[in-house]
């Protein structure tokens, strides 16, 4: 159907993955353990947002360029790790626990637009996302219809959507057991450190990414 073959076993397969941890769950967790379930939910959201993007590249034949073109490739790998570094740079100069006390009473605010679109930028920026569509779904799409957007579309939006259920089952479990941890301003600090240092990890695997 669709030009689909094997759908029951590209499910399989894309739980799987899912499964496997990766960056993306280590962004998400991160951003759930330090800022609570909001902030994970809406990472997770802007992941697969991210996700979705890189699917309608591979069905529009836009990600073939990250595979030919080492210059677009290496452009877009040190963006996403530069952003990484820069969102754990910002996390590991929070401030201390006194001045946090003060402004958690008065003005503090998590930004939680900037949690989804920093989602978005995340996974947008890994290259190596757009080659894994690009590799993973024409396995399962009918060569007859290799120029057929359509399949790509329906087996990117089924990866999709099993990778959002995924995520939001991770944020809200990293969510639950952190929330009384963070109501100790003390330790809501250390955690930010170390996320913040997770990112930067993250970025710099990233930037070491080869083609």
């Amino acid at each position: 159907m669709f030009g689909i073959i094997n759908f029951e076993a590209f499910v399989l397969a894309g739980i799987l993955l899912n499964l496997t941890p990766g960056a993306d769950t280590m962004y998400i967790l991160g951003r759930s353990i330090s800022q609570g379930k909001k902030s994970g939910v809406l990472s997770a959201l802007g992941i697969s947002t991210g996700a979705l993007i890189h699917c309608l590249f591979a069905a529009l034949g836009l990600s073939i360029l990250l595979a030919k073109s080492a210059i677009a490739f290496n452009i877009i790998k040190y963006a996403g790790a530069i952003y990484l570094l820069y969102l754990g740079i910002q996390l590991l100069r929070s401030k201390s626990q006194n001045n946090l006390e003060i402004e958690e009473r008065k003005t503090y605010r998590i930004n939680y637009r900037k949690v989804y679109l920093s989602g978005i930028l995340t996974n947008v920026l890994n290259p190596k996302v757009a080659l894994f569509f690009l590799a993973f779904l024409p396995q399962f799409i009918n060569p007859d219809f290799a120029e057929n957007y359509t399949p790509f579309l329906i087996l990117g939006l089924t990866f999709v959507t099993t990778g959002t259920l995924w995520c939001l089952f991770l944020s809200f479990f990293a969510a639950k057991l952190s929330n009384s941890i963070r109501r100790n301003y003390k330790i809501k600090l250390w955690l930010d450190k170390f996320t913040g240092s997770v990112f930067i990890i993250l970025g710099i695997k990233l930037a070491f990414t080869k083609q």
